[in-house]
């Protein structure tokens, strides 16, 4: 006997009428196949139409459309956004702002201050719970990760620029025909090396915890994981974007370039093979940009 009402078993995509909802749902789609935020909600059973429907929070229950859907997820992949960029549309409609009201609202999600100027939002952990108890199962171990809170405060403003490089590559992608899969965040990339580094000490009571791979199995890491392994170490990309393309899995590397990097520092970045995308001063949009000219233009 079930103890728990569980609000899904009732979903009014059941009822009569559910064609005439199914093909509203459809339709927006459609008219939002443009979204970057999509690819970010692969993995999760969450509302995608225009009217709000009931979600299990655990043992909560909160109403859900698919901008806040959309919403959610994003900030959650990417861990901190800025308000201003939350939304990829610009059709003069209040979708954005009745969703984040909506979110901030139920707890989801909250606002942080970026630079004294800028907001940024992001997940709070019943945000992140919401999503983890919305998951699809799936057959292998890639999922999308979503994330809580703030990692770096002090390079909050450096990573509240990645998800506006994220919807330039995802848009050029799709133009070629690509679907994206999922991202990985740099500090994702980076747990799985630490994990790869300790391995040999794990369950060992009498490790001293200092990692023993030599120079030769760290590179041979680097190489099955495409990472770039130069001056003795593994180089990693602020955020990897992976896809499909013709049937091909691929991925793409991407570096966020702030007005900070400069000379050698950003020189390196350009050794890096990765794709490097330029902010300038003030946060306004760059573009793609190769760090090897970087005495020169910066």
């Amino acid at each position: 006997m079930f103890d728990r009402f569980d609000p899904r078993w009732n979903d009014s995509r059941d009822r009569d009428g559910a064609g005439e909802l199914d093909r509203d749902i459809y339709r927006d789609s459609r008219e939002r196949a443009d979204d970057p935020r999509d690819a970010l909600l692969n993995d999760l059973d969450l509302p995608r139409g225009l009217e709000r429907e009931l979600v299990l929070d655990r043992d909560r229950v909160c109403e859900l459309n698919g901008e806040d859907s959309r919403m959610l997820a994003a900030v959650g992949a990417f861990r901190v956004i800025p308000e201003r960029d939350l939304d990829s549309r610009d059709d003069g409609l209040d979708s954005r702002n009745d969703s984040l009201e909506h979110l901030v609202e139920k707890g989801l999600l909250r606002t942080i201050s970026l630079d004294g100027h800028d907001r940024g939002v992001t997940l709070t952990d019943r945000g992140r719970d919401l999503l983890e108890a919305n998951r699809r199962e799936r057959d292998d171990d890639r999922k999308q990760e979503f994330y809580a809170g703030v990692n770096r405060p002090r390079e909050l403003c450096h990573d509240a620029q990645l998800y506006r490089a994220y919807k330039r590559v995802e848009k050029e992608l799709r133009d070629a025909g690509a679907e994206v899969r999922r991202v990985v965040l740099e500090q994702e990339l980076k747990r799985e090396y630490q994990s790869f580094l300790q391995d040999h000490n794990r369950d060992r009571p009498d490790s001293d915890g200092r990692p023993d791979r030599d120079a030769r199995e760290i590179a041979q890491w680097a190489l099955e994981h495409e990472l770039p392994y130069f001056d003795d170490r593994v180089h990693f990309p602020d955020f990897r974007v992976e896809y499909e393309l013709d049937g091909r899995e691929e991925h793409r590397d991407i570096e966020v370039l702030t007005p900070h990097y400069r000379g050698a520092h950003a020189a390196e970045r350009g050794r890096t093979g990765f794709t490097c995308f330029r902010v300038r001063a003030g946060g306004r949009t760059g573009g793609w940009f190769d760090p090897r000219l970087a005495e020169e233009l910066l």
